[in-house]
């Protein structure tokens, strides 16, 4: 739940071309086609050609290049489809700077101190001034854990929604600021409340002493934390850093689903309500599983005012549900696919998420302090 919460460009027109799907090898993150993605390019006012024309810029004989290709890379093969959008999860050592993750760890420290003093703690902070304000409006802890939810999401998406609007106002790293700055204590507030409180709610069922549930709860939230949205992995550009971008990924997780963080939240939820069984629970899964489905139409809708075209296209060879696109014929995974997955973030993701089940009684004992 944490994770979840915390968180055009035409092509060049060729008539003559081939419809058979081709991919030649990428020798960086984007693809060749990556500088005609970019919304301001000159290029992107030359009307982009229909699908499925529109996907194949090149020869229907190209001839075979070879790159050096980093750990994790994929190979692609001439067969496979050619890349509009950007390689997720990659992350080359050679090309990060000690100075930017130096500027990260500071960033990072004054943020937290910032937002303990201002939000969390109870004796300089307005986060239990918030909760209280929130929970006069019932005494019903399933209405209050989805009023939390609710002004969350409008606030969480609301901002996205501005997002362009708001980067040409002030700029993309003073947006991100704002954007951080106000979500992020929300997002304190719903998880602190829901972990207080999450016994509270009438017992609808009772499975914990079943064999295998347990089993079954650990593993799925263990798989859903791998459904992170891939700009998550971009970190320098989460604490501004680095200048934030909206990208368009469509490589390693986005080949199973293009939206994975509303699979991973509807993971999460499901496995926590299962093990948890009461109404609280079924209102922080309501509420958050709303929230991502509205997120999910609102992500494709902001993609295809930003790419236009370029999304459609990996629109049509992806799909929401997990599968559906690799199962009916849409999505072809190269014969390496495996190697979108080993990669430094995805080995982070792992470290974290067993970090996260061990140290979960610091955090209930941590959130009970608070009295929120």
């Amino acid at each position: 739940m944490a994770t979840s919460i915390f968180l055009s460009h035409p092509l060049p027109l060729f008539s003559h071309l081939s419809r058979k799907h081709q991919k030649i090898p990428i020798p960086k993150q984007t693809s060749p086609l990556a500088h005609i993605l970019q919304p301001n390019n000159p290029i992107t006012k030359i009307p982009f050609l229909p699908f499925p024309t529109s996907l194949y810029p090149f020869s229907s004989n190209p001839q075979k290049a070879f790159w050096s290709i980093s750990v994790g890379r994929t190979e692609f093969e001439e067969k496979d489809e050619i890349l509009v959008g950007e390689d997720s999860a990659e992350f080359e050592l050679s090309k990060q700077k000690i100075s930017s993750w130096v500027y990260f760890g500071g960033i990072l420290g004054v943020v937290l101190y910032v937002l303990n003093v201002v939000w969390i703690d109870n004796s300089t902070g307005y986060g239990k001034l918030f909760i209280d304000a929130v929970s006069s409006i019932s005494d019903s802890h399933e209405i209050v854990m989805l009023s939390l939810t609710l002004i969350f999401a409008i606030v969480h998406s609301g901002l996205a929604s501005l997002r362009d609007k708001g980067e040409e106002l002030i700029g993309e790293r003073a947006f991100r600021v704002l954007f951080a700055g106000i979500s992020l204590p929300l997002a304190v507030s719903t998880i602190v409340y829901f972990i207080n409180h999450r016994y509270d709610g009438v017992q609808l069922w009772q499975v914990n002493g079943i064999a295998g549930v347990h089993e079954l709860v650990w593993v799925s939230n263990f798989i859903s934390f791998f459904f992170l949205y891939p700009s998550t992995f971009n970190l320098l550009e989460v604490a501004a850093v680095d200048k934030p971008k909206m990208h368009l990924w469509e490589t390693g997780i986005m080949r199973i689903t293009r939206h994975p963080q509303l699979v991973g939240q509807v993971i999460w939820c499901l496995a926590h309500t299962l093990w948890i069984g009461n109404s609280v629970a079924v209102a922080a899964s309501v509420g958050l599983i709303g929230h991502h489905l509205f997120g999910a139409w609102n992500g494709d809708r902001r993609l295809a005012i930003r790419y236009g075209e370029a999304f459609e296209v990996v629109k049509e060879r992806t799909s929401i549900i997990p599968f559906a696109a690799i199962l009916d014929g849409r999505q072809k995974l190269p014969g390496d696919y495996y190697k979108e997955f080993i990669r430094l973030p995805y080995l982070s993701i792992t470290a974290l998420t067993l970090g996260a089940y061990f140290l979960h009684p610091v955090m209930q004992a941590t959130s009970y302090r608070l009295h929120w």
